[in-house]
């Protein structure tokens, strides 16, 4: 059965006909190209092939949709964004980690701190997918306390040199280029690391528990020098990942209700076809309450995202803002899948049905672009306007 979307409130009355024409092309492909590859590749941890997927889905403007026109992208709104990523994670979230770091990690620095000879070289090359970049901020020892990073990079005569790793990158092994993140004299800078960069290593990060169709990795700098035009010229100090982290938190609150949604359907098909004691189980009050409980947070979800994409569009959306919708839509999505699997019984366990996949993936989501307890401090400092991040703890 085709999915036919949840919109319990008439959200879609709120969508103008090109962002709703925007999110039928992006379900038709996802349907028809994608999804049947998803469950064997989670299943033999066996990412997706992106050589094969990026450029097609560049051809339909999914990459990068909010960047400007004049870089080969789309140009579209922030909702517009938002719903291809509802789209995509509803097939797999390992997809949506693709689509989020291209537009929100790759790109959006390059588009936002890059020179103009880096935005015209690297933007439309991903835009049309026949590039892919990876965002090397995670460190082995440095998750959330990002200005602790271990990574270096030193000034020379000929530009950089590089040494550190990264740990947890999306699409590590497969990159073409890296931006990559490091301390120096003057402050946090990103770099653009090219692949085949002498010192520059790629490895795939396999035995994971969750994103199994996702190429997840490690990348390593060994004395990796590095020309001076592949600094970000207007990118220095925190602020400038952290703003790339926004984007791609904003296009997970979109994605959480995807896979949300995913995991409803499911489970209301499966309720109404499975019989026990005479009568389908979507009979039964235990039952009802599970599939009611989805449809209530899917729909907060919903209007949560919605608004936040409306004030991204008007400029008004503040981090805080957008820390609160990816928590709760997180969580919304973990809840909707530990629901449907109980719905489905026995059969919740299997990969033949998406719940379990769901499960597995959305814990990944849960933890990065900032844990579900980093956004509670995020909004915690900015409702009461004292951080709660760092103690001093005292000797003796």
């Amino acid at each position: 059965m085709k999915f036919q979307g949840v919109d319990y409130y008439q959200i879609d009355d709120l969508l103008s006909e090109e962002e709703k024409m925007t999110r039928t092309m992006a379900r038709e492909f996802l349907e028809n190209e994608v999804e049947p590859l998803v469950a064997g590749a989670f299943h033999e941890e066996k990412p997706l092939d992106l050589e094969k997927i990026a450029p097609k889905m560049g051809q339909l403007g999914m990459i990068g949709a909010f960047i400007p026109e004049e870089y080969g992208c789309a140009g579209a709104n922030y909702v517009t964004f938002g719903l291809i990523c509802q789209e995509v994670e509803r097939v797999d979230s390992a997809l949506r980690t693709f689509i989020a770091v291209e537009s929100g990690l790759v790109m959006y620095p390059i588009w936002r701190y890059g020179s103009e000879a880096q935005k015209k070289k690297w933007l439309p090359l991903v835009a049309r997918g026949e590039k892919v970049g990876c965002f090397g901020l995670t460190e082995p020892n440095r998750g959330s306390d990002v200005a602790s990073m271990e990574t270096v990079a030193k000034k020379t005569a000929g530009g950089w040199v590089i040494n550190g790793t990264k740990q947890w990158i999306s699409e590590a092994s497969v990159a073409d280029f890296a931006v990559v993140w490091a301390q120096t004299d003057e402050g946090i800078r990103g770099f653009i690391v090219e692949r085949g960069t002498g010192g520059f290593t790629q490895t795939f990060q396999a035995r994971k528990g969750s994103m199994r169709a996702s190429d997840v990795g490690e990348l390593g700098f060994a004395d990796c020098k590095v020309p001076a035009e592949s600094m970000l010229p207007e990118g220095k100090g925190l602020r400038a990942p952290f703003s790339c982290l926004n984007q791609a938190r904003y296009g997970i609150s979109w994605g959480a209700i995807g896979a949300a949604m995913d995991c409803y359907e499911t489970a209301l098909n499966y309720a109404k076809e499975r019989e026990q004691f005479g009568a389908p189980i979507a009979a039964y009050q235990l039952v009802q309450l599970k599939l009611v409980t989805m449809l209530i947070e899917i729909t907060k979800a919903q209007l949560l995202s919605y608004r936040l994409g409306r004030l991204m569009d008007e400029g008004k959306a503040s981090h805080a803002h957008i820390s609160l919708a990816k928590k709760n839509n997180v969580a919304t999505a973990r809840l909707c899948a530990r629901l449907a699997r109980e719905t489905l019984g026995a059969n919740g366990i299997s990969l033949d049905y998406s719940p379990m996949r769901h499960m597995a993936n959305i814990e990944s989501v849960y933890t990065y672009e900032g844990t579900d307890d980093v956004h509670t401090l995020i909004l915690g400092q900015d409702i009461t306007g004292i951080s709660a991040f760092r103690r001093e703890l005292s000797g003796g």
